[in-house]
């Protein structure tokens, strides 16, 4: 709690002198998030799975929320708050989608069925091999990396809601006259 007030206490320092962007900060963490899983995917070949891809789509709205809040940011008013509002809606939505996919690395709960984690009846054997050839390749319950005992997944959504709460929190959500 203590270090959660030292860092809300740092980000109003660090608005007050100018050099904290909130819509920056949010372009930024989300293109480096984005950059990060590509490199997993395409530097150590961890190819993702449906819940992977659906965390990235939320940092791409993120990014898209973080620029029109830029691009909105010299004309002021509502307009420009409210595309940041929806960019940090957004990363958070990415945060729960990773919370829920940690979860079902875990196996605390199932996945989708689009995940290939999800066992349903089979009827015959045209159904069986339906559904194999439909499934994924990469499933969304087994983890492809961690560290610290914790997944790719998990540390997506830690980062996430600490982005999210830092840039909220550096946000001057009130008009100024």
């Amino acid at each position: 709690m203590r270090r959660l007030a030292l860092l809300l206490r740092l980000t109003r320092v660090l608005r007050l002198q100018g050099a904290l962007r909130p819509e920056l900060a949010l372009v930024v963490f989300s293109t480096l998030m984005l950059l990060g899983a590509l490199g997993f995917q395409y530097i150590g070949g961890l190819a993702p799975c449906v819940l992977c891809m659906d965390q990235r789509y939320a940092h791409v709205a993120a990014m898209a929320g973080g620029l029109a809040a830029l691009a909105l940011a010299g004309k002021g008013g509502m307009a420009a708050r409210l595309a940041l509002g929806l960019g940090l809606v957004a990363l958070v939505v990415g945060a729960g989608i990773a919370i829920f996919h940690a979860g079902v690395e875990q196996h605390w709960w199932r996945g989708l069925e689009a995940c290939g984690a999800v066992g349903q009846d089979v009827t015959d054997i045209a159904d069986l091999i339906a559904r194999i050839e439909a499934a994924p390749v990469v499933r969304c319950d087994e983890i492809a990396w961690q560290a610290l005992g914790i997944s790719m997944a998990g540390w997506n959504a830690l980062a996430s809601l600490a982005a999210a709460a830092v840039i909220a929190a550096s946000t001057p959500w009130k008009t100024r006259p």
